[in-house]
């Protein structure tokens, strides 16, 4: 299996960019975080390490690590876009508190099956699905009462 940072440079050639110092240094940024990053918060960490990488960068690079098949935008309804590993890690769904914005990603076998059971009934050949369940989790319910 290729690394991701072979993946993004053989895109980047591909789209005729380059791999520059500030795209491996966001590149490295986001392979390091685990979870849902949005480009403000990406940006805030590699502002650490390298002030001279603008927010603006930091975004265009994310849609790119999307576009490449690395990352993968999510939406949350939050009104803020965020990104997940996607290459080299496996399908799941998301169940999203709409209080706190808690996010646990969740796979469910059964479930997996009768969408692909849904879709086989309508005639429909799945290439990809997304799954976001939206309520309020334990500890704001917990809260509430």
């Amino acid at each position: 299996m290729k690394s991701a940072k072979d993946i993004f440079s053989e895109y980047l050639s591909k789209q005729r960019l380059k791999m520059t110092p500030q795209r491996r240094a966001i590149l490295d940024a986001f392979l390091n975080e685990e979870g849902h990053v949005s480009s403000e918060e990406l940006y805030n960490i590699i502002r650490q390490e390298d002030s001279s990488i603008g927010q603006a960068t930091v975004y265009r690079t994310l849609k790119l690590l999307d576009e490449s098949g690395i990352a993968k935008a999510v939406d949350f309804n939050d009104g803020v876009l965020r990104y997940e590993h996607k290459y080299g890690h496996a399908h799941h769904d998301h169940l999203v508190c709409e209080h706190c914005g808690k996010t646990i990603e969740a796979v469910d076998p059964e479930i997996e099956h009768l969408q692909e059971e849904l879709a086989k009934k309508h005639g429909f050949v799945l290439s990809h699905h997304e799954m976001y369940l939206f309520g309020v989790c334990k500890e704001c319910q917990d809260k509430s009462e």
